[in-house]
C-alpha cells in the first residue's frame, strides 16, 4: 500500500500519534510500574545491540509519519537514560507530516534528570515534555519512587524544562488510592494558576507485574469531585481528535486539570496511537499480550515499501480496545491467548 496519510484501523480509528520507547531501563522503581521485588539488581534488562539504533528509529517513524502520524512521543523506561537522546530527537525533528507541518515532537520522562538535560534537549528540537509526579510530599514521594528520590529535584527539572521552553508542560499524576490520593489537592494547590497542565491517570492493570486490583483505582470523577469543592470546575471539549485526558479548567481563570480514565471511562473508540519498543515490537494497545517485529523486516533488507506495505497491513486488521471489553475479558473463560501476560509499561511506555 502507497502511504497517503489517511491509514484507519478495521474500527475506522486513524494512525495519528506515535510512543516510541528508548530504552527499557529506568532509574525509579514506582510500584504500579516497576515493583522493586521484580526489577532488581538480577533483573536482566535487554543488551544495547537488541535496541533499535537511531537511525532504525528515524526510518520507521518516517514511514508511520507518511501513513498519517502527527505526534511522536518518546517514552522508556526513564528516556533520558538513553546515551546520546538528543541526536535522535534532531533527526526525528527534520521529519515532516503529510501536510507538511512540523512533528508535534514530545518526552515522557520523570524529571530526575530534566534539570541537566532540559535546555539541549530543546536545543535539540524537543517541542514539548511531560513529567511524572505522584506527589509533593516528600516522603510519600520518595516512597513511590522507591529509590528515595526527592521532589525538589523533579520541581527543579520542571523550572528548567520552562526555562529553555518546553511547553506547555504536563504533570502526569498515577493515582493509587489509600498510597497517594491524599496528594490530590496538594498537587491542585501547586500547580493552579501555572501555565503547566496537571493530569491525574487512574491506576491501570498494564502488565502483570504490578499487582493491579479494581479496588485500588480511585475513579477520576471522584478525582474531579474533590478539586471542584475547593476550587470550583467546568469541563472544556477536547483539544485534538484522540485525545484521551477529559479536559477542566477553574471558574476563576486559574488554569486547567486533566483526568484520564481508562478503567471507568474507556476511550478506546477514539484511540488513535500505536507503540513501538525499545527492540522495534509495534504494539497496537498498551494492554496488549504481544506485539509485531518490525526490527527483523529492517535488518532483513525490507524496503521502505516493504514496511509501509506491512505497517499497513498490521494496523487496518488493529481491533484493540481492551479497555472497553476489560470487566467482559474477567468474566470470560480464559484462552491461551488471553493468559498470556500483557506487556509492561517499562517496554512501551505509558
Amino acid at each position: 500500500m502507497e502511504p497517503n496519510g489517511h491509514l484507519a484501523d478495521s474500527l475506522g480509528r486513524p494512525l495519528r500519534d506515535l510512543r516510541i520507547s528508548v530504552t527499557d531501563r529506568c532509574n525509579f522503581r514506582c510500584s504500579y510500574c516497576m515493583p522493586k521485588d521484580v526489577f532488581d539488581k538480577s533483573y536482566r534488562f535487554l543488551p544495547h545491540g537488541a535496541l533499535l539504533s537511531f537511525e532504525e528509529i528515524t526510518r520507521l517513524a518516517r514511514v508511520f509519519v507518511a501513513h498519517g502520524v502527527q505526534k511522536i512521543r518518546l517514552t522508556g523506561g526513564e528516556p533520558l537514560l538513553r546515551k546520546d537522546l538528543e541526536r535522535l530527537i534532531a533527526m526525528l525533528a527534520d521529519l515532516r507530516t503529510v501536510d507538511g507541518q512540523p512533528l508535534d515532537l514530545t518526552l515522557t520522562t520523570n524529571g530526575s534528570l530534566l534539570a541537566r538535560k532540559a535546555q539541549a534537549l530543546k536545543q535539540a528540537g524537543l517541542r514539548r515534555i511531560t513529567v511524572s509526579l505522584d506527589a509533593m510530599d516528600d516522603g510519600v514521594f520518595r516512597r513511590m519512587n522507591d529509590v528515595d528520590f526527592p521532589v525538589a529535584e523533579v520541581l527543579r527539572g520542571l523550572e528548567a524544562a520552562e526555562r529553555a521552553g518546553l511547553g506547555p508542560i504536563k504533570i502526569n499524576m498515577v493515582v493509587k488510592r489509600g498510597t497517594n490520593d491524599q496528594e490530590i489537592l496538594p498537587m491542585a494547590r501547586h500547580f493552579r494558576g501555572t501555565p503547566m497542565v496537571l493530569r491525574f491517570i487512574e491506576y491501570m492493570d498494564v502488565g502483570a507485574t504490578n499487582r493491579w486490583r479494581l479496588d485500588d483505582v480511585l475513579p477520576s470523577a471522584e478525582v474531579v469531585r474533590r478539586i471542584d469543592c475547593e476550587h470550583p470546575l467546568q469541563p472544556l471539549s477536547a483539544a485534538r481528535e484522540g485525545e484521551t485526558a477529559q479536559r477542566w479548567a477553574y471558574r476563576d481563570g486559574g488554569g486547567e486539570i486533566g483526568v484520564i480514565s481508562s478503567v471507568t471511562q474507556a476511550f478506546c473508540r477514539d484511540c488513535n496511537r500505536a507503540r513501538l519498543s525499545t527492540e522495534g515490537q509495534l504494539f497496537l494497545c498498551l494492554f496488549a499480550h504481544q506485539g509485531h517485529d518490525l526490527r527483523a523486516l529492517l535488518r532483513s533488507g525490507a524496503s521502505d515499501a516493504q514496511l509501509a506495505g506491512t505497517l499497513a497491513a498490521i494496523w487496518q486488521g488493529r481491533d484493540d480496545r481492551y479497555s472497553e471489553l476489560r470487566g467482559a475479558l474477567d468474566a470470560a473463560p480464559a484462552t491461551a491467548a488471553a493468559a498470556a501476560p500483557r506487556v509492561e509499561m517499562h517496554y512501551i511506555g505509558g
